[in-house]
């Protein structure tokens, strides 16, 4: 398992992933998901990836040199040669494919699904900054305002935070940090995502990035960012009153009838229906 997400901005994109895999308990090991391609004042991009580590490894070999042929009469697309990111997202499902053709057959003899789960994003000079979520099939989707963020891996510990601060028009420093607090949440929870992880966060229209660092469990700003987040949570649940029981004062009663709802039926003799 792992997680990753990248987040799509007015201001820039964010990309954040951890580098643990594992094959069982005996079976940890540590490879990095995330690949930076940048051709500077020309194209920047990033992909992410989940799912079968074989899979997503020949994948990402098979990018480098995929060519996408709509007719014979074409030299094909690559990632270094398309024109939008729509194209070359494309690429990137054809890849997938070729991997398909080549793989799918004898993983299934082995009893293992074909399983690969990708985000791909970037900008290419021509156009605007986009961001694609890509599946096994090779189809994929686009990253809207409605939707400025894809996660993938285990992606259900690190979503609340996302939901209640990102937004389009959120500052690309304000996402970097909450997509650390989202990987911290999630580091939390579950042991199949762990450290070190690789942050990338990339300015629009600059097409290329220093932002690139690699974060450990020795990081300054990581262990304050955890120390932090989780003080911080347990001040606010304090400071939430406590549900009140048996009548006492209080400006916020629990115990008051549902407006539309009867209270949960107790059921007391075995003669009772339950409907």
């Amino acid at each position: 398992m792992t997680y990753c997400v990248a987040i799509k901005l007015n201001a820039g994109l964010v990309f954040l992933s951890d580098s643990r895999t594992n094959a069982g308990l005996d079976q940890i090991s540590t490879f990095r998901k995330m690949i930076v391609y940048e051709k500077p004042d020309d194209r920047f991009m990033v992909l992410l990836s989940a799912g079968n580590l074989s899979i997503s490894q020949s994948v990402r070999e098979i990018l480098q040199v995929e060519k996408l042929k709509d007719n014979d009469d074409e030299d094909g697309l690559t990632i270094w040669n398309a024109k939008s990111m729509f194209d070359a997202a494309r690429v990137l499902g054809s890849a997938i494919r070729h991997v398909y053709e080549r793989d799918a057959a004898s993983l299934k003899l082995a009893g293992v699904d074909f399983n690969v789960s990708l985000i791909f994003g970037g900008q290419i000079k021509g156009e605007g900054m986009r961001l694609f979520q890509v599946y096994s099939a090779g189809n994929f989707i686009e990253a809207t305002p409605e939707t400025p963020y894809f996660q993938v891996g285990e992606s259900k510990y690190g979503k609340p935070v996302l939901d209640r601060v990102i937004t389009p028009h959120t500052p690309l420093d304000e996402a970097a940090k909450c997509a650390l607090v989202s990987m911290d949440s999630t580091l939390k929870s579950n042991l199949s995502v762990g450290l070190p992880l690789d942050l990338v966060v990339y300015e629009a229209d600059r097409f290329q990035t220093d932002k690139v660092v690699c974060i450990d469990e020795n990081n300054p700003y990581f262990q304050m960012l955890h120390n932090s987040w989780g003080a911080k949570l347990r001040e606010v649940f304090d400071s939430i009153e406590d549900p009140m029981w048996n009548g006492e004062a209080t400006d916020v009663p629990l115990m008051q009838n549902a407006g539309r709802s009867l209270p949960l039926k107790k059921i007391t003799t075995p003669q009772e229906k339950l409907i």
